[in-house]
C-alpha cells in the first residue's frame, strides 16, 4: 500500500506518467473515486508515458477507448454507464483483458463479478489542495510497480506513506 499526495493537475499527470513507465505497457489498473476525483487525468499521464500526446477523454458512452502506441496496446475503460457487467462480453472485453496489454478501468465496481483481479487498485480522493491517491497491489506486477515508484527520488516529496510487505 502506498499513499501519494497530488497537489494539482500537473502533479497528477506527472505521477501518472511515472506510473505508466513503471507498468511498462502491461497490467490491469483499476481506478476508483468520486466523479471529478481525477481518474481520467491520471490516465492521461499514464498514456503520456507511452507517447500519446492527443486528448484523453473518458470513454463513458463507448465503454472502451483503445490505443496502439509504438506497438504497445492500451485500453481505457470507463464503466460508469455500464448497466450490466455482461455488456463487457458483448464488446469483446474478455479478449481485451486477455491481451498482453495495459488495461485501465474507471469505475471497476460496475463490472464486479466479471472483471479479472487487478494488478493495482488506485483510489483517488479529494484532499486540499488537490488529491490523494491510495495504491494497493494485488499481484507480483502490482508489487513491483510499488517498489519501483518508492525508489524514485523524484517522488520523495509526494509519497505520504507506504507499507512494506511482511517477509
Amino acid at each position: 500500500m502506498m499513499r501519494v499526495r497530488l497537489d494539482d493537475e500537473e502533479r497528477q499527470v506527472a505521477f501518472g506518467r511515472r506510473l505508466g513507465c513503471a507498468l511498462c505497457g502491461h497490467g490491469r489498473i483499476y481506478l476508483e473515486g468520486e466523479l471529478g476525483a481525477g481518474k481520467t487525468t491520471l490516465t492521461r499521464g499514464i498514456l503520456r508515458a507511452h507517447g500519446h500526446e492527443g486528448a484523453v477523454k473518458s470513454p463513458t458512452y463507448t465503454l472502451v477507448e483503445p490505443y496502439e502506441i509504438d506497438g504497445t496496446r492500451l485500453y481505457h475503460f470507463d464503466l460508469y454507464r455500464l448497466a450490466d457487467p455482461e455488456e463487457l462480453e458483448f464488446i469483446g472485453g474478455r479478449d481485451l483483458f486477455a491481451d498482453d496489454a495495459l488495461c485501465i478501468v474507471e469505475w471497476p465496481s460496475r463490472g464486479e463479478g466479471w472483471l479479472p483481479e487487478p494488478d493495482l487498485r488506485i483510489t483517488l480522493s479529494h484532499s486540499e489542495p488537490g488529491r490523494t491517491a491510495s495504491l494497493e497491489a494485488f499481484s507480483e506486477l502490482g508489487r513491483s510497480v510499488l517498489v519501483t515508484l518508492s525508489q524514485e527520488t523524484a517522488l520523495d516529496d509526494v509519497i505520504i506513506e507506504q507499507e512494506r510487505e511482511q517477509q
